[in-house]
């Protein structure tokens, strides 16, 4: 059969162009099929809604968020410390605040760690202090830690980083758990008992100011039990992780008193799986925008480059330790 060779042109002409614009050919130039970049997707494990570290890791998220290209980071709540440990070890999330006692009891497979070592934690930075407070009631008599013999003591929950540090204050005095009657309580369990007079002091570690402590003074004559010079000292050469610390007079309203003891940090922890580049990003970020961590809480105030490394407890991050390096911290 004839068919007119102007025919045969125009079908030609009409796959031709049907070829092009379905290949993406046409219009902005996009290929459509081409995988675009994904997010990074980043937790951030912190502690309870009423803590220190939520707001602070929202905080944070924010400032990744937006000064991070392709960084999509989210603050969640959890059990704190030894809870985020654990969070790191099955990769469940990627950024954790612990305490630098905690992760040094991981790294070490001491403490609530002796049944193995969690070596994949790397440090980001030592945020701001975590205080050891010894709290009593004025009306108990008791004036330093040597009176806590025989006497009912809130030590923290079981195998918590307060059990440990009020077992490692007492081995300085020369004491263990049997010169006391140990109560194994949280401090909001232990402030409640001691309104109710079942319990006559108790050890806590927290961001000062401590809430718990606060709404104990509201009510009730309240006294911190200063350590002296020598047990800092010696609770200092023993732990890497102590700093000697002086809470200030007038810190909480009913005591007046400055008080010597000592602190852990709250730390930035990382998994040791993130890029390099990605955590030098994220590093950077943040210590550029400390303003925003500042306005979140009063303790984000307490972060600076010139204390990040301060009782480091987990090697550094390559992202991290290649920042600080060019910041001329290292």
């Amino acid at each position: 059969m004839w068919v007119p060779k102007a025919l045969i042109l125009v079908v030609l002409l009409a796959f031709a162009a049907s070829t092009l614009f379905g290949c993406g050919g046409g219009g902005g130039g996009t290929d459509q099929g081409a995988e675009q970049p994904k997010d990074q997707f980043i937790s951030i494990a912190t502690g309870g809604v009423a803590g220190t570290y939520y707001p602070l890791g929202g905080a944070m998220a924010e400032i990744f968020n937006a000064n991070v290209p392709g960084v999509n980071a989210t603050a969640e709540t959890t059990n704190a410390s030894v809870a985020n440990v654990r969070l790191l070890e099955g990769n469940e999330t990627e950024f954790a605040f612990i305490q630098n006692d905690i992760s040094y009891y991981a790294l070490n497979g001491m403490e609530m760690f002796a049944d193995g070592k969690v070596d994949i934690l790397t440090g980001i930075a030592t945020l701001y202090p975590e205080v050891v407070q010894v709290v009593t009631l004025k009306d108990k008599g008791i004036n330093s830690i040597e009176d806590l013999r025989g006497k009912k003591v809130a030590v923290g929950a079981p195998s918590s980083g307060t059990e440990a540090n009020a077992r490692q204050i007492l081995a300085a005095y020369g004491m263990t758990f049997n010169d006391i009657k140990p109560d194994f309580l949280s401090f909001g369990e232990a402030a409640s008992n001691m309104k109710d007079g079942h319990v006559d002091a108790a050890f806590l570690t927290a961001g000062l100011p401590t809430a718990a402590v606060t709404d104990l003074g509201a009510t009730h004559n309240i006294k911190i039990i200063p350590l002296t010079a020598e047990a800092v000292a010696t609770l200092g050469a023993e732990y890497p992780f102590y700093a000697s610390f002086t809470i200030d007079g007038g810190t909480y309203a009913k005591e007046q008193d400055a008080v010597l003891t000592v602190a852990v940090k709250a730390m930035l922890v990382a998994s040791g799986s993130l890029s390099e580049d990605m955590v030098y990003n994220l590093t950077k970020a943040l210590f550029e925008n400390l303003d925003k961590l500042a306005a979140a809480h009063q303790r984000g105030g307490d972060v600076g480059l010139d204390s990040a490394n301060e009782t480091m407890s987990l090697p550094l991050h390559p992202g991290a330790e290649k920042y600080f390096k060019e910041q001329g911290v290292l």
